[in-house]
């Protein structure tokens, strides 16, 4: 499932001594313990300032030091930090979130909801907390991992995205409302990554609770994007999926398509499906014999094959870390070695990096800090 990191809230205030755990001076490796101790650090840096700052909100707002809804209403930070506690052992504060979280979560608000974010980080996170907490130590009910209330909270937010699926292609909408389903007047646009980013956490859920809809429902979604591609063999960034024709036709490995590849990679790994693995290497084909330039990965028209955009984008991050799933370890290190060299140059990823300039791109400077851009995204 995506990584979900916490240290980007970190900005807040100060962060821990960033010499901590280096090298010595005789360039001696550190012991592993210094580095375990520095992300706890950062970790509950980011965690305590939420707390203190931001809840009940979704999110931390770091300069102002106050805390706004963002995707929901759902506390979003707790549910992203429940895996990381049990990961770090805080069993504890664990079980006091999950407390919490069973009094106040609410699904039933009339609120308008990311259908690819809330399943990434609500449906995500929750499952995962509920499959990690055993093994953590936890005291966990009859049934477990079939039951649950981490489990019953994740089913019901899954169900809440339903809706979003019933249109003629099974490709969802990108916006569903908690209450209502989806509004009247949405657009039908979606991007690919948020129509292509369910199998995982879909797939757990429905092998939980026996209910195949959820998985049933990521597996149309994925077979009409791959009956989508273009002749070439490659897909587009947005796409009306009410009619299934492609509105903005840029193909390449960032944002808007990301975690599409992605999850066809881990869904083939989590449900050891061929089928899905055999998609990700047809689309890797094209995505070489078209977008590869000198271990870069430019956007290029999908039906043409010709460059569109010269550019990486750092939510490109992820690619070598995938390349790396798939056993293609000398490919990976090659594109790696290009992004950070973009690291090196700026000490952090810009949003749009143009390739041929060597530099940013007007008003996409930014760095955003997402763990995506943390350059080669750990691989759940």
């Amino acid at each position: 499932m995506p990584f979900r990191l916490l240290v980007p809230l970190g900005l807040l205030c100060s962060l821990p001594p960033p010499h901590l755990g280096a090298p010595g001076p005789d360039g001696s490796a550190p012991d592993p313990a210094h580095y375990r101790e520095r992300v706890k650090a950062m970790f509950y840096h980011a965690y305590d300032s939420y707390l203190e700052n931001a809840f009940p909100y979704d999110e931390l707002r770091p300069l102002t030091c106050d805390g706004h809804d963002t995707w929901g209403s759902f506390s979003l930070t707790l549910i992203d930090a429940l895996d990381t506690l049990l990961i770090l052992g805080n069993v504890s504060e664990f079980q006091r979130v999950v407390e919490v979280l069973q009094d106040n979560l609410d699904f039933d608000i009339d609120v308008n909801a990311s259908v690819f974010e809330t399943n990434i980080r609500v449906v995500g996170g929750l499952l995962s907390a509920h499959l990690l907490s055993k093994k953590a130590g936890v005291e966990v009910e009859a049934g477990w991992p079939c039951s649950g209330p981490l489990l019953r909270m994740a089913e019901e937010a899954a169900r809440k995205l339903l809706p979003a699926f019933q249109t003629p292609t099974g490709m969802p909408y990108g916006t569903v409302n908690l209450l209502h389903g989806v509004n009247p007047g949405e657009t039908p646009v979606t991007c690919t990554a948020g129509i292509g980013t369910f199998i995982v956490e879909f797939a757990t859920l429905s092998s939980l609770t026996g209910d195949p809809v959820f998985e049933d429902v990521a597996r149309v979604a994925l077979m009409r994007l791959w009956e989508s591609r273009s002749d070439i063999g490659l897909v587009g960034n947005h796409i009306d999926v009410l009619t299934g024709k492609w509105v903005a036709q840029d193909a390449g490995i960032g944002a808007g398509v990301d975690s599409y590849f992605e999850y066809l990679v881990k869904g083939a790994i989590l449900l050891q499906d061929k089928k899905l693995m055999a998609m990700f290497l047809e689309y890797n084909k094209a995505i070489r014999n078209y977008t590869r330039f000198d271990d870069w990965y430019l956007w290029v028209q999908m039906y043409k094959g010709t460059v569109s955009m010269p550019v990486f984008q750092s939510l490109e991050a992820y690619w070598p870390g995938l390349q790396s799933l798939i056993g293609d370890i000398d490919n990976a290190m090659r594109t790696f070695l290009n992004y950070y060299t973009v690291w090196k140059q700026f000490g952090g990823l810009p949003e749009f990096y143009n390739i041929p300039q060597g530099y940013t791109v007007e008003k996409r400077e930014g760095y955003p800090l997402r763990p995506d851009q943390r350059s080669a995204r750990p691989q759940a």
